[in-house]
């Protein structure tokens, strides 16, 4: 079955569910097996890493306080954007395990989740943990949790965007080069050596995205010798907030054109929103209007956070009526992806 059919066949179900108020069958219930290898017996059939990657469309993505466990969160951004989020972008620190259910949480409601995964303990220092050195990595000294985190990952089968250390190029991070002890060198081989971890375990339904800041703020640090090669990445990622420019070539591009050097992977624009201004109306209008005009690029997720809830600036376009008509004429715009759900 394709994945368009599966698509419309398991939607159709959810809509049915979803009115009646009753879990949808689209991901089996935690600890219920799924084999996937298309047998009779076989609840659903999962899709494969390659489906979701290769789904024709645009990727529109939501990260918000309660993604993915909230429902009427999801439902009232989706509201106001006249268009589900087909992505939906959550945090995790090193000090957490995999939650499987946040992945049926996700695929619930009808959306591919993005783990953004930090190698970190959180709390108050928020440059300098030492403890997770880029070093102690590379030696393996997380290696027992990696092990259990790639096991869970492969055995609930469904795929997963893994979004490891992002904004690797900045310096606000403690697994930065330039913090915690880090050294040249160091960032991609930590990378790579997560990611060998995950091929040993054998799990393979992981889409890895490499996610650098924009280079604005740090405009001499090489992407480059950050990036672990085509081998070790699947999708390349791009974080980037408007603060005053009024078009997403002026924002995006000077970074775009850095990696379109070393990589042509498709490019997914994995943070992104502008604070209240004169420029935000036209930066959001533009956005779209540039997405439809690039093939590499194959969309975005979209920040909706203020201040209260951790975000450094109210980057939420749900509470301006104008910003609201703006984004939802943006999204109309596009065609986008299906989701396996």
């Amino acid at each position: 079955m394709g994945v368009n059919t599966l698509v419309l066949v398991m939607l159709s179900g959810w809509v049915v569910h979803h009115a009646l108020g009753t879990p949808p069958t689209s991901v089996p219930p935690s600890g219920s097996s799924v084999t996937g290898d298309g047998t009779a017996d076989d609840a659903v059939r999962v899709p494969t890493k390659q489906e979701v990657m290769s789904a024709k469309g645009y990727r529109f993505g939501l990260s918000a306080p309660q993604v993915p466990w909230s429902r009427a969160e999801i439902d009232a951004v989706a509201a106001k954007a006249g268009a589900r989020p087909n992505l939906l972008q959550y945090f995790v620190k090193w000090t957490e395990e995999f939650r499987p259910d946040a992945v049926e949480a996700a695929y619930r409601q009808g959306a591919v989740p993005v783990v953004s995964w930090e190698p970190w303990a959180g709390g108050k220092d928020k440059v300098n943990q030492p403890d997770y050195a880029l070093r102690r990595i590379i030696a393996g000294e997380h290696d027992e949790y990696l092990v259990r985190f790639a096991t869970a990952v492969r055995d609930q089968r469904w795929p997963v965007g893994l979004r490891f250390a992002h904004e690797m190029n900045g310096n606000w991070y403690p697994w930065s080069e330039k913090r915690s002890g880090n050294r040249p060198g160091e960032y991609v081989k930590a990378w790579r050596h997560v990611h060998d971890v995950f091929t040993k375990v054998g799990a393979t339904n992981v889409i890895w995205i490499w996610s650098p800041n924009i280079i604005r703020p740090v405009p001499n640090v090489s992407l480059k010798a950050l990036y672990p090669g085509d081998k070790y990445v699947d999708w390349v990622g791009m974080v980037g907030y408007s603060t005053s420019e009024r078009t997403a070539a002026a924002l995006f591009e000077p970074t775009l054109r850095k990696l379109r050097a070393f990589t042509d992977r498709p490019l997914l624009i994995t943070e992104t929103a502008s604070e209240p201004g004169s420029f935000r109306l036209p930066w959001i209008r533009d956005l779209f209007v540039w997405l439809a005009d690039r093939d590499d690029v194959i969309g975005f997720i979209w920040f909706e956070f203020d201040q209260v809830d951790g975000g450094s600036g109210d980057w939420r376009f749900t509470t301006d009526a104008k910003a609201i008509e703006a984004f939802r004429t943006g999204v109309a715009r596009l065609t986008l992806a299906p989701t396996p759900s």
